[in-house]
């Protein structure tokens, strides 16, 4: 196995994993459960809002927590200022599902969940004059708390908030010290559109753009080779072979359909799996794909400049032929890739993980190609219908979103796969990340490179062609997905949902209005004509 076939096994399988992360972007501070079966009525018709809930211990400003407020209660003040520091007491009973053994006039009273309705605990520490309730959840999770089906007209005039089991016990621990413990409320709101999404819908598209052009480039650099080969080897013409493909792999329909069904599988795999080592594991996996990604734009990109480094070979066992330029490059690659991998919790990791996704996501898509339309529609096809069943439709067979949980982590301990491209929500009151699915950026890309490929074979203009179409309708997909998002309320969007027609359909539209569809849907290429026609010719005449 040569070592260019040896990066194309390495970024296939790369492409594979990304597949399973295609749909999800989220953000910091996602409520997991879902209210569908209690909807808004009177008296219970609040939204639901994160809470910081800031503590002090003996007048020192001590940890913050986050809750979730009640769909009940009077809703909490937005703004810090207007936010009092209130004493906070226990409870007794611990469960509040009775009246308190005693007055907390002007307190935050601390509750644990269980044994009776959470209006039930809002109802008795609101009569024992407690200003508002904070609710201990029997999960490290936080959850919504919504009124019974059959709760009427509630009237119920203090804040209610959830707050995580980790958070009550630490709570608890400053209470049971002897302390004076005092909390302060409040719900800050998040912007409307955060620069961070700015800058992902940027990287997005760059990425794309560079990956096209060198995509395209390559290809007119192989059938110039090819062409001067047939022109200049008029007697050997029998022997011929194409030169241009040896590290290209082109997909076809079939293998379309099924890189999508391995995909889901692998998706489950994780889903029933997801832990700690997992996670480590595909940490591994995604390092060796982007050392691979990295090695590879850097030995293109200085190739240029140190020709004959590039062109210089030395066998390597397994490898084969490895450069010289590549020799240099690996190690600094390697490191790279180590170093996130052992700081990728820090606070700045996120620029790592971008690097190596983004030239993974160059590299596959100059390996891996469509070879015609007609693939990339069942490709995108597949991945629409893939990307719509596992963030809406799994939720019915595994009472969760599939894919929601595993981009997110939530059985892993950790932040969740590292096949995403991220950037932190920089006007966030709430922190956290935008973050956007390798598969969202390299499955349309695969149609927008073969466009940028197709216009300059058939050397058609920017606006005459099919690339420039190609890529604002991903943009403005990628756009779309991102309005979709604000409008859910930070929930969970599957990006190819908006993608896909965008950009699938402008380019059959534009095709078939231009009358290239039936070329684009088979053939994939322009026809040229080829040299070795006119020299088979000359030779019967002679």
């Amino acid at each position: 196995m040569d070592f260019h076939r040896f990066c194309s096994l390495i970024c296939l399988w790369a492409a594979l994993l990304v597949l399973l992360s295609s749909s999800k972007r989220v953000t910091a501070g996602d409520i997991v459960h879902d209210d569908d079966l209690a909807p808004k009525k009177p008296g219970c018709e609040n939204d639901f809002v994160l809470v910081k809930v800031q503590t002090w211990i003996d007048g020192v400003e001590d940890e913050e927590f986050v809750g979730v407020g009640a769909r009940f209660g009077r809703p909490i003040v937005s703004k810090e200022k207007n936010a009092n520091q209130t004493h906070l007491a226990l409870s007794d009973p611990r469960d509040c599902c009775s009246a308190p053994k005693k007055k907390f006039v002007g307190d935050v009273l601390m509750v644990n969940r269980g044994n009776c309705k959470f209006t039930a605990k809002a109802n008795y520490a609101e009569a024992a004059g407690a200003s508002a309730v904070l609710i201990i959840n029997n999960q490290k999770e936080l959850y919504k708390m919504v009124c019974e089906p059959d709760e009427t007209d509630l009237d119920i005039k203090i804040p209610a908030v959830m707050l995580p089991q980790d958070a009550g016990a630490t709570l608890e621990k400053m209470l049971s010290n002897g302390s004076s413990v005092s909390v302060q409320l409040y719900s800050p709101r998040r912007p409307v559109v955060d620069i961070a999404e700015v800058f992902l819908w940027l990287m997005a598209v760059g990425t794309i753009l560079c990956a096209s052009y060198w995509s395209a480039w390559s290809a007119r650099e192989a059938a110039i080779e090819q062409d001067k080969l047939l022109k200049d080897a008029t007697d050997e013409l029998p022997n011929i072979k194409s030169t241009g493909g040896s590290s290209v792999v082109d997909i076809n329909t079939m293998s379309a359909v099924m890189f999508v069904v391995v995909a889901s599988c692998f998706l489950i795999l994780i889903y029933k799996l997801m832990s700690f080592w997992f996670i480590e594991l595909l940490v591994v996996i995604f390092c060796i794909g982007g050392v691979e990604g990295l090695q590879t734009c850097l030995v293109a990109l200085l190739s240029r400049r140190f020709k004959q480094a590039g062109e210089s070979f030395i066998k390597v066992p397994i490898l084969g032929a490895i450069s010289y330029l590549t020799l240099a490059v690996a190690p600094f690659c390697i490191a790279f890739a180590v170093v996130w991998a052992v700081y990728r919790e820090v606070s700045f990791a996120w620029i790592g993980q971008d690097i190596l996704g983004i030239a993974l996501i160059i590299t596959v898509l100059q390996i891996v190609r469509i070879p015609n339309l007609k693939v990339g529609t069942v490709l995108l096809g597949c991945a629409f219908i893939y990307d719509i069943f596992w963030v809406f439709i799994s939720k019915t067979l595994f009472k969760e979103s599939v894919m929601i949980v595993v981009a997110r982590g939530d059985r892993s301990g950790e932040d969740g796969i590292p096949m995403l491209l991220k950037i932190p929500r920089l006007f966030d009151p709430w922190g956290g990340y935008s973050i956007i699915g390798f598969g969202d950026i390299l499955l349309p890309g695969l149609v927008v490179a073969f466009s940028l490929r197709y216009d300059w074979l058939a050397k058609k203009s920017l606006r005459a062609g099919y690339f420039l179409w190609a890529m604002l309708a991903y943009g403005l997909g990628l756009l779309i997905t991102y309005v979709a998002l604000n409008l859910m309320d930070g929930h969970g969007q599957p990006a190819l949902l908006y993608i896909v027609p965008f950009t699938l359909g402008t380019f059959l539209a534009l095709g078939r209005k231009r009358g290239d569809l039936n070329i684009l849907w088979t053939r994939g290429e322009p026809e040229r004509v080829c040299p070795h026609v006119r020299l088979e010719s000359t030779q019967e005449s002679l």
